[in-house]
C-alpha cells in the first residue's frame, strides 16, 4: 500500500494536452482531432469546459502547437464559461508538452495538477471528485483506470498467438491522471533531464521515478477519441444529448408610397402607379426579412450594416443585404429553416406574385422554396395603409443553430 500524508486542502493546476497532430484520425480541413466538431462544438471545447466548472479547478493552462493557435482561440469562442484560460507551446513528445505546461503553473500556488488529453471529452465531475478524494487523502500520484475485460493474447511478429495473458489486476489507464504538483514536476524535470523521453503516459514518469501511484476507478465511458470512427461515434452522442438550438428572429418595416411607376417588393418589381420611397430600392418586404435573420444571431439591425447615411446604397438592391444576413447567420453556425413575409397594402395585388416571390427568397437565401412563404392583406382602408400612404411587412425567420454561437 503507498504512504498516505495527512489530508489536506486540494488547489488543483490543469494541464490539457493538446499539441498532438491525431494522424490516425485522418486529415480534415477542421484541423487535428481536438478541434474536431461533436456535437456543435470542437472536442477540446467540451473537455474544458467539463474543468471550468469543477469547483477544485484553480488554473487551467492548455498546451498547444504552434502552429494551431488560430485554431485554438476559435475554439475558445464556443465555451460560455468565464474561468480563464493560459495557453502554451508543446513540444515534440506527449512527455514535452506536459513538462511545459507543468513549468508554466510552477508559481501558480497549487499544491496538486490533474493531467488530461484533450481528445478525452466524456470524464465528469464524479471522477474528478474521486480523483480529488484521494489527492485530499494524501496520495501523491492517482491514476483513473478501469479492469480489463477482453481476454489478452500475446503474438509474435506474424501474428500467430504465443500465449493467453492474464488479465487478472490488469488496468486500462485513463486521464486525469493526478498528482502532488512538487513531485510530478519534479519527476520530469528529472526524466527530461537523464535524456528519457518515451514515457507514454504521466504515471509511468511517477512509477519510474518511486512515486506510489493510487487507482481509483475510472469511467467507462472515459473514451479517447484515436480514429475517425470514434470522432463520429462522439459526434452522435453528443448531438443527440443536447437540445436543439431553435432561434425565431422577427422584423418589422414600412415604407411611404408617393407618385411613380411600381414597387419592388421581394426582390420583384411590380407595375403600379406608385412607388416606394427610401435609400435603397425600399424593398419593405426584404428590410423585414434581413432585420429577422440578424435578431436570430443578435447582429444589430438592417441600419447597423446600411446605414441610410452611406451613399453607396443609394437605389441599391435590397437583395444585397439579405443575403449578407444570411452570411452573418451561417458565419455563426446557423442553417435558416424557414422565411416568412407578410406584407400589408392595398395595392399592388401581391396574389399573382407569390409563387414568382418565394422562388426569390429561396434564391436570395439558398434554401428550398417550401421554406419560404409569402402572404399579403389590406388595412382595410384603415390608417397610412388603408390611404395608400405606405406599405408594410412584417418577417420572421427560424434558424437552428450548431451550439455556442461563435
Amino acid at each position: 500500500m503507498p504512504q498516505m500524508h495527512s489530508k489536506q486542502p486540494l488547489s488543483a493546476g490543469i494541464v490539457v494536452v493538446a499539441a498532438g497532430r491525431g494522424e490516425r484520425a485522418g486529415a480534415s480541413v477542421e484541423g487535428p482531432k481536438q478541434y474536431r466538431m461533436v456535437g456543435g462544438k470542437p472536442v477540446i471545447a467540451h473537455t474544458l469546459e467539463n474543468f471550468m466548472t469543477w469547483e477544485h479547478a484553480a488554473h487551467i493552462v492548455v498546451v498547444i502547437h504552434p502552429d494551431d493557435e488560430a485554431l485554438f482561440d476559435k475554439a475558445l469562442r464556443h465555451i460560455l464559461s468565464a474561468t480563464p484560460i493560459e495557453a502554451v507551446h508543446g513540444g515534440a513528445t506527449r512527455q514535452q508538452s506536459v513538462l511545459a505546461g507543468l513549468r508554466h503553473l510552477k508559481d501558480k500556488g497549487i499544491s496538486h495538477v490533474l493531467i488530461h488529453d484533450a481528445v478525452r471529452p466524456f470524464f465528469d465531475h464524479v471522477l474528478l471528485d474521486r480523483v480529488a478524494d484521494a489527492l485530499i487523502a494524501g496520495a501523491p500520484a492517482v491514476l483513473p483506470a478501469t479492469p480489463v475485460a477482453d481476454t489478452l493474447k500475446r503474438a509474435d511478429k506474424t501474428g500467430t498467438v504465443l500465449e493467453t495473458v492474464s488479465r487478472e489486476h490488469l488496468f486500462a489507464a485513463q486521464t486525469p491522471q493526478s498528482f502532488a504538483f512538487d513531485t510530478i514536476l519534479a519527476a520530469h524535470e528529472d526524466a527530461h533531464k537523464s535524456g528519457r523521453s518515451d514515457f507514454t503516459d504521466d504515471a509511468s514518469i511517477a512509477e519510474w521515478a518511486g512515486i506510489p501511484v493510487t487507482i481509483v476507478e475510472g469511467a467507462a465511458d472515459n473514451m479517447k477519441l484515436t480514429v475517425k470512427r470514434d470522432i463520429a461515434l462522439a459526434d452522435n452522442r453528443l448531438s443527440s444529448s443536447a437540445l436543439p438550438d431553435v432561434r425565431t428572429g422577427n422584423g418589422y418595416d414600412v415604407h411611404q408610397l408617393e407618385p411613380g411607376d411600381g414597387v419592388t417588393l421581394c426582390g420583384l418589381f411590380i407595375p403600379h402607379d406608385q412607388k416606394l420611397k427610401g435609400h435603397s430600392d425600399a424593398d419593405v418586404a426584404l428590410h423585414a426579412l434581413t432585420d429577422a435573420l440578424l435578431a436570430t444571431c443578435g447582429a444589430g439591425d438592417i441600419g447597423d450594416h446600411f446605414p441610410p447615411s452611406d451613399p453607396q446604397w443609394k437605389g441599391a438592391a435590397s437583395r444585397i443585404f439579405l443575403e449578407h444576413a444570411a452570411k452573418i447567420v451561417r458565419d455563426c453556425g446557423g442553417t435558416i429553416m424557414n422565411a416568412d413575409v407578410s406584407l400589408i397594402a392595398e395595392a399592388p395585388k401581391v396574389g399573382p406574385h407569390r409563387d414568382e416571390m418565394r422562388a426569390n427568397l429561396a434564391e436570395f437565401l439558398g434554401i428550398s422554396i417550401g421554406r419560404c412563404s409569402v402572404k399579403a392583406t389590406t388595412n382595410e382602408t384603415i390608417g397610412f395603409v388603408g390611404r395608400r400612404e405606405g406599405i408594410a411587412a412584417i418577417a420572421t425567420a427560424t434558424v437552428v443553430f450548431r451550439g455556442a454561437r461563435d
